[in-house]
């Protein structure tokens, strides 16, 4: 099954990281995988534009099913392999429909990261654009998005995952944003919650086997976020 399928990435990328992630929960190692360049542009290739006119990565393909939207794929993968590997989908109704309320929180916290890095390195923000009135106001968002998930895993408990105590779709999307926090340089101690579900996940075998290769190769975290 893992054979028709094929992943084009790009490493440190968390949309990227979802679904390989949810490709190794649900045990479909072996598939096709291509990892490309965002630095060279190769993102905006052709192999990939005949894919995902969007130009972006992941790019997803399963015999010719397409999927190019990271939690599409994720809900694809766990449905069209329910019986696989682990179960992402919780039956009981109040995990499952914290489960989904967390997983669509997941996109404003990705969001709330994006844009301070995105200030912070200049990338994407025409230099026009560029002022420290919009980086402050984005940090202070970022800081309140942060306090809320801390107090999200406050009522869940030591030891929890995002939805109770089994790992799920939500911890598959999720996660991804909280280890590329980490590894910008944020507080384990300011966020000790946060620190907590860091390292209960980073040691699960799908996210190391999907660790991005080139935090890998130099693993030093940045310091961007440290006064955060």
């Amino acid at each position: 099954m893992a054979k028709d399928m094929t992943l084009l990435w790009g490493t440190g990328s968390p949309p990227c990281w979802r679904v390989m992630i949810a490709l190794e929960e649900k045990s479909l190692q072996g598939y096709n995988q291509k990892l490309l360049s965002f630095e060279k542009m190769e993102h905006k290739s052709q192999e990939v534009l005949d894919i995902n006119p969007r130009g972006q990565l992941p790019t997803f393909k399963h015999g010719d099913n397409v999927l190019n939207e990271s939690y599409a794929a994720c809900f694809y993968l766990e449905s069209q392999f329910k019986s696989q590997g682990t179960k992402l989908i919780p039956d009981g109704p109040a995990e499952q429909a914290l489960m989904y309320q967390r997983m669509f929180e997941g996109l404003t916290f990705y969001e709330k990261l994006n844009v301070v890095i995105y200030y912070t390195f200049n990338w994407f923000v025409p230099e026009g654009e560029r002022h420290e009135s919009a980086l402050k106001r984005n940090k202070e968002a970022l800081v309140t998005e942060l306090k809320l998930w801390e107090s999200y895993l406050q009522k869940l408990g030591s030891g929890s995952y995002l939805a109770g105590p089994s790992f799920t779709l939500a911890d598959v999307v999720v996660f991804p944003t909280v280890g590329t926090l980490f590894r910008f340089g944020l507080s384990p101690e300011r966020y000790p919650k946060l620190g907590e579900y860091y390292n209960l996940l980073k040691e699960r075998p799908s996210v190391k086997a999907s660790w991005p290769p080139h935090w890998l190769e130099n693993p030093k975290r940045l310091d961007t976020l440290k006064d955060i």
